[in-house]
């Protein structure tokens, strides 16, 4: 036999013997009698019966193929005849799920057509055979217990997406979620199912029954009578819900528990097994046996104890074994039979222990590969497992000591497979040729191996996915460490990270660990046996504080220390993930090929870009529980490498300091997709600022490059590779350089429109290698990922890799490694993606241990105010207190699992360091001026995100403020906040409204309001400044939200947490910004008030704005009320819409919060309306008495529109009350009328007293004095409550209800004083406009007349004129008197 690659041959002349002893020691030769003797013990026939010595053949190498061919000689006949058509059965050999047109609804098949999951409401899908005589089988497993309905259906059945499986004529299932089955009707029956449970659907065709069994164990026939005969065949079909997922078996794979008499409905191979299971024969004579050449004979031995030693005459015996045993396992031409083939092949191994380990190895038992299992381990795994075990008895060594063989040939696929770490570059012995040997190879071709890690790694992958969740996660641990002791070997990993992992696999899977749905799938309740939950007190507004008793610190105890079990147990699984991805970021084994963390990039990018750009396409997406658990092991990974290189390299970083360099968003070097950049599209970017990238980082953008992305507006299609090609040469750097050829990877085709027009991909330095004079400029292009080299990534001596184009404010020492730097990055976009919405998704657990806790708090409470001769009412309780107390212990314990996995003080850690990274980078990237527009949204985006999960997500079990530097980072995240949320760079409209309402929220919490006091005055004042701005032509309400929250506390009856009419309702989530506590800051204010007096234009234009927007907001909230009374009145049955009433109830806060903000500015700054030396002081204060008197006027009214909508008390207007908007109204006028000076005060009242709208029983209302009755109208009832300030003690201090005593006193003095001087006034002297004051003004040049507060309020927003809409020149003074004598005068 020779190598079929070009080996050396040999030959029987090659093994000469000597009676050299010590020579047949060192060479292994043996005599040919001795040599016959081992072959014909290996090589046995199958019944094991020796043939006399003297009968049976010599054999040798030469006649051993023939001896070999005759052994494995099998009568093809049965076999044959089970691949022929069997009676009773319809449809392809092979048996698969029919994803072409067998389905209804959306499903996502995996790619072997035998797992799926849900993505619809209730899809269904069948298989493509069916089955209409006979005894059938298949088997299902369970990987989540959901709604799903599991059987049988006719061809003719019709399904949607509310009726399933079982719900039709001649469909039958079986519902273990809801323990019922289903034939249109439904009765109860079997167990329920869990996750990881196998059920077996079994249809007896010829007594017309069908049955199922769960786990093995029978359920009982299930249904009877089947309709049977022309025409009528069943399918096996599933319905399944929203995210449930099975993998169904039908014969490719071994039946778990298979019943006498039911034949699966896909035949085994037999043929192929009988031949396996032969070969494994041979092999494991070759493990119980050596050959003692001195001594000539045999030695019978233990496996275990076998050692491979270079011997040529075993390595000569083992080769033709596996020249027919390899394609067993990786056979194509049966096409559905390799899953059962390989599946029985390797179930074959685990009688044998073939286990490998590197002599000079001295790693734990972890890092060993095994083959085969022992007694205990074949009940743990399932029979479609891979037969690989933990247990590693057998060493099996490999040693050249003193051959006499050249070096092997690496030609023949020495591609391939797990070896220890220590040794990465080499294989298992009997996967490799002898060391020092001939030309034999390694005794697999190379894509029989390839295909063979495929296969095994999709096995695993399915085994990981759909193993049960048990006590102590052992399976789950057991599949990653055969995962890790895969990827040890070094082409191995390279060839799966290459072409398996990202392309063919989830292999994000492996970083997931299942949630349990049921405490009892865990084993949880062994784990905890003691559950605990916080008591909360039930009303809002209202702390509680109670002791903890003895029991309950007993129980605490006892929970947490349960809860530290399951967390290290936890830890042991994760701790595997991240030895995964340490492997897969290795760069160190650059050996014949790329290193494998330059492999994972360009996957990995590949990744984060179907998640970013197919997120309205559900199969390309990776579900977000996934995505958690992948952040939080490459977080660990990551920081592993970069630690480790600051260890080498003392000049670089710790990964505490963290950071993305600002150039990586602008030189090109990393793609980011379609993501938007702060400033906008890169293209645009790239136009508007190649003149700040040419002076500040030496960067010219291609010219070339520019017109692609021009043309791209225009034409959509592809740019062809020939005309790539065919691009003119240009000169590369400024001073003369000689025109370069154009690389050869340049010529390629980008990935589309996409890519070249909203992104870039790595850009390649298109100049020679050396040091750039400070007056060069390098001109880029970009470049897929795809095609990028290490050094395209890592630079080289002239070459700086992705940090090519640092600015000057940038260190020039680097950070870490460049590839490190862009996986760093890869993390910040995976919690943009879905990381975050996840996490908050897992806070209902713990929302639910709430609400359930408070429910049995009442219970409880009414159990013991119930009166005992109530025994019915005590029964009901009792039964409920039962219930809720069961709920809660398992909520409990499912919260311990979520803490442990997804919420724990190691997971906040990764969040905050994540945190961290953001702030550094946005601080970095700020320093850069105009280039600060390139960095992506999504680092501002995480920023604000991930503080609010580590405020809002890990409580109460860990706290932020226990994180080293809370203090320094809130003021780093709120100097950040207060300086971009106007920041003119960022052009994003989404993101400017994400930094307001992060810095709306942010102000609210008194810890952070410190810290938004701590920041440099210079950036307080500017932030003051910008929310200041006239509120017109920007997104103003969140602004207004921000100064409210910057006053509540110091305002008129304004310290209330919840509205007093709603504390009686539901509490509300108490972590909602607008039920903190106030906090309001002083300092802020005294910015606010100095501001306000520092210019003539702030203010008015400010208040003008202020006074615009509450007049919209209070006229919008009356006219929509119109229409909900009406509709409310109507003796039809109406609806409201329920987005009506919810702006309906917004525009009510808004009117509420604007009058605060009025409020605060009159009491900081009163001259601005009282001080009528200004020129906008009486416009405005008149304005102001204007809406005041409107609002009081609209809300004070008794029996009127306000009144009744009020009292309707419609579901989303909840916060519409009296109180809110009237206490705001009174601190207003207590200001104007009470603490003003006298002179102010006067102006105040006689401007409040001169509106037409005044009315002193709207004052008097706010004191509980009603309205008299009109004449003829009916007399109010007498239980009716009035509104009176004086009922809200809790509310208003006795110094407050003294003010508004005081206030009520002197308007009702002045308005009878000024009722008593008034004199009548023409109607021809009143403004033609609002016909409430004199005329008093004259515009130029057009000569029509005003007042000036109606003209004075139109030049704030227009010139034009009232009446003819000339142009307004100048406004003069006019009274009537005197021009009367000016023109007699002038007669």
């Amino acid at each position: 036999m020779a190598s079929k690659e070009g080996g050396m041959a040999f030959s029987r002349k090659s093994y000469k013997l000597t009676s050299d002893a010590e020579r047949s020691r060192v060479t292994g030769i043996v005599h040919e009698k001795l040599l016959s003797d081992y072959l014909h013990r290996v090589f046995a026939s199958p019944d094991h019966r020796p043939a006399a010595a003297t009968s049976r053949k010599p054999l040798n190498f030469q006649n051993l193929p023939e001896h070999l061919d005759q052994l494995l000689h099998v009568d093809d006949k049965e076999d044959e005849e089970s691949q022929e058509q069997v009676e009773g059965r319809l449809g392809p050999s092979t048996v698969v799920l029919d994803h072409t047109g067998g389905f209804e609804g959306l499903l996502l098949v995996d790619d072997d057509l035998l797992g799926v999951i849900g993505h619809s409401n209730f899809g269904t899908i069948r298989s493509t055979t069916c089955v209409y005589k006979g005894k059938w089988i298949y088997e299902v497993l369970i990987s989540s217990q959901g709604l799903m309905q599991i059987g049988w259906c006719t061809i003719n059945c019709r399904f949607n997406q509310e009726e399933g499986v079982g719900d039709t004529h001649n469909s039958y299932a079986y519902d273990g979620n809801r323990v019922r089955k289903w034939n249109v009707t439904t009765t109860n029956y079997g167990k329920a199912w869990a996750a990881g449970d196998i059920v077996s659907c079994l249809i007896d065709l010829d007594e017309g029954t069908l049955s199922f069994s769960l786990n093995g164990v029978s359920l009982g026939t299930a249904f009877e009578n089947l309709s049977r005969g022309l025409g009528m065949a069943y399918f096996p079909a599933i319905s399944l819900s929203f995210k449930e997922s099975v993998a169904f078996n039908f014969g490719s794979r071994p039946l778990r528990y298979p019943v006498a008499g039911y034949r699966p409905l896909q035949a085994p191979p037999s043929t192929s097994l009988v031949r396996a299971q032969r070969l494994l024969g041979c092999f494991r004579a070759v493990l119980s046996m050596e050959l003692d050449p001195v001594e000539g004979r045999l030695v019978e031995k233990e496996s275990s104890e076998w050692q491979l030693q270079g011997q040529p005459t075993i390595l000569l015996t083992l080769a033709p074994i596996f020249h027919h045993f390899a394609p067993l396992l990786v056979r194509g031409c049966e096409g559905g039979e390799r899953p059962r083939l390989r599946a029985g092949v390797l179930r074959c191994v685990r009688s044998s222990r073939l286990t490998w380990q590197d002599p000079h190895d001295q790693s734990s038992q972890t890092s060993r590969m095994s083959w085969g299992s022992g007694g205990g381990e074949e009940e743990m795994l399932p029979a479609e497992g891979i037969g690989l075990s933990r247990k590693d008895p057998g060493v099996v060594t490999s040693e050249a000591k003193g051959t006499a063989f050249a070096e092997p040939q690496r030609g023949r696929g020495a591609a391939a497979f797990p070896v220890s770490p220590s040794d990465p570059g080499r294989a298992p012995p009997c996967l490799r040729g002898p060391p020092g040997g001939p030309g034999a190879g390694p005794l697999f071709q190379a894509y029989e191996v390839q295909d063979c890690l495929k296969q095994l790694m999709m096995s695993l992958l399915r085994l990981y996915r759909f193993s049960p969740i048990v006590p102590d996660l052992s399976l789950q641990i057991h599949y990653l460490r055969l995962t890790i002791a895969i990827l040890s070997h070094e082409k191995s990993r390279k060839f799966l990270l290459s072409n398996v992992l990202f392309d063919v696999l989830r292999s994000v899977v492996f970083f997931y660990i299942k949630s349990p749905l049921r405490v009892e799938e865990a084993g949880l309740q062994e784990l905890i046996p003691t559950t605990w939950w916080p008591h909360r007190s039930p009303r809002e507004g209202k702390e509680e504080v109670r002791e903890e008793t003895s029991e309950e610190r007993l129980r605490r105890r006892a929970y947490e220390r349960g809860c530290q079990r399951l967390k290290k147990r936890i830890e042991v699984v994760e701790e595997l993930q991240v030895q995964i991805l340490k492997l897969l970021l290795n760069n160190k084994d650059n050996n014949g090929g790329e290193a494998s963390r330059y492999i994972f990039l360009t996957k990995f990018r590949k990744f984060l870009q179907e998640n970013a750009s197919g997120r309205g396409n559900t199969p390309m997406l990776c579900p977000p529980e996934y995505m958690v658990c992948f952040l939080h092991r490459l977080i660990s990974a990551l920081r592993f490498y970069w630690d480790e290189y600051k260890a080498s390299k003392p000049r670089t970083s710790f990964s505490e300091e963290a950071y993305v360099p600002p150039q990586i968003f602008y030189n090109g070097k990393v793609d980011y997709f379609d993501l938007q950049r702060l400033g906008g599209l890169l293209s645009h970017l790239r136009k508007m600022l190649k003149d700040d990238l040419a002076s500040k980082a030496n960067i010219l953008i291609d010219p070339l490059e520019l017109q692609a992305t021009t043309m791209d507006d225009l034409d959509e299609d592809e740019e062809p590779a020939p005309a790539a090609a065919q691009r003119p040469m240009q000169a590369l750097a400024v001073g003369g350089a000689l025109p370069l050829p154009r690389p050869g990877w340049l010529s390629s085709p980008t990935l589309g429109r996409a890519n070249r027009f909203l992104s870039t991909a790595a850009v390649s330095l298109m100049t020679p290698r050396r040091p750039l004079s400070a007056s060069e400029k390098v001109k880029v292009r970009t470049l897929s990922a795809e095609q990028r080299t290490r050094e395209d990534i890592e630079g080289s001596q002239w070459n700086e890799g992705l940090l090519v184009g640092r600015p000057p404010e940038e260190p020039e020492h680097p950070l870490t490694e460049n590839s490190l730097l862009e996986v760093l990055d890869g993390v910040v976009m995976m919690y943009n993606l879905s990381v975050h919405q996840q996490l908050g998704k897992m806070v209902g657990v713990s929302d639910d241990v709430n609400e359930y806790a408070m429910a049995l708090r009442d219970t409880e409470d009414k159990l013991r105010r119930c009166p005992k001769r109530r025994k019915d009412i005590l029964a009901e309780l009792s039964k409920s207190q039962k219930v809720f107390s069961e709920k809660l212990d398992h909520l409990s314990r499912r919260l311990a699992w979520v803490h442990a996995a997804v919420y724990s003080q190691e997971k906040m850690q990764d969040i905050y360091w994540l945190l961290r990274v953001c702030l550094r980078t946005i601080e970095h990237g700020d320093r850069t001026g105009s280039l600060f527009a390139f960095m992506p949204e999504f680092y501002l985006s995480v920023a604000i995100n991930s503080y609010s999960a580590l405020k809002n997500y890990f409580g109460p079990v860990h706290s932020m403020e226990e994180l080293p530097g809370y203090e320094e980072t809130l003021t780093r995240l709120a100097a950040i906040l207060a300086k971009h949320f106007a920041d003119t760079r960022i052009v994003g409209t989404d993101i400017r409204d994400s930094l307001m309402q992060a810095l709306a929220s942010y102000v609210c919490y008194p810890n952070s309001l410190r810290a938004v006091e701590r920041i440099p005055e210079e950036q307080r004042i500017a932030m003051v400044r910008n929310l200041l701005a006239p509120y017109e032509q920007r997104p103003w309400a969140q602004t207004n939200w921000i100064l409210v929250r910057l006053w509540r506390g110091c305002g008129f009856g304004y310290r209330y947490t919840r509205l007093p009419h709603l504390l009686k309702t539901k509490p509300e989530d108490a972590s909602l910004p607008s039920l903190q506590k106030p906090c309001p800051s002083t300092l802020l204010q005294q910015h606010m008030a100095d501001l306000l007096r520092e210019g003539p234009d702030v203010a008015p234009s400010f208040l003008n704005s202020v006074l615009n927007q509450l007049n919209w907001a209070f006229s919008e909230f009356i006219g929509m009320i119109q229409e909900i009374q009406q509709a409310a009145e109507r003796l039809e049955r109406n609806f409201v819409d329920s987005r009506q009433l919810k702006v309906c109830a917004t525009c009510f806060d808004l009117s509420v919060s604007l009058l605060r903000v009025l409020e605060m500015t009159i009491t900081l700054v009163p001259e601005i309306f009282l001080d009528w030396a200004r020129p906008t002081s009486e416009m405005l204060l008149r304005r102001l008495a204007q809406l005041l008197n409107q609002v009081l006027n609209r809300v004070t009214a008794e029996r009127n529109l306000f009144d009744r909508v009020v009292t309707l008390r419609l579901p989303g207007l909840e916060s519409v009350d009296h109180y809110p908007i009237l206490v705001a109204v009174t601190g207003i006028l207590v200001r104007l009328l009470v603490h003003g000076p006298a002179s102010g005060t006067e102006r105040a009242t006689s401007v409040l007293l001169a509106d037409p709208c005044f009315q002193l029983r709207s004052i008097s209302y706010l004191w509980g004095q009603p309205e008299p009755p009109a004449p003829g109208t009916a007399l109010p009832a007498p239980d009716r409550k009035h509104f009176s300030l004086q009922s809200y003690t809790d509310y208003i201090n006795v110094e407050e209800l003294a003010q508004v005593e005081q206030m009520l006193a002197h308007l009702t003095s002045a308005s009878a004083q000024a009722a008593a001087a008034s004199l009548p006034t023409s109607e021809e002297d009143l403004c033609p406009i609002c016909y409430a004051h004199p005329i008093s003004a004259v515009f130029q040049p057009c000569g029509h007349k005003s007042c000036k507060a109606c003209i004075d309020q139109h030049l704030m927003n227009n010139k034009d004129c009232f009446f003819c809409k000339a142009t307004i020149v100048s406004v003069e003074d006019w009274d009537k008197a005197a021009h009367a004598s000016a023109t007699s005068s002038a007669a």
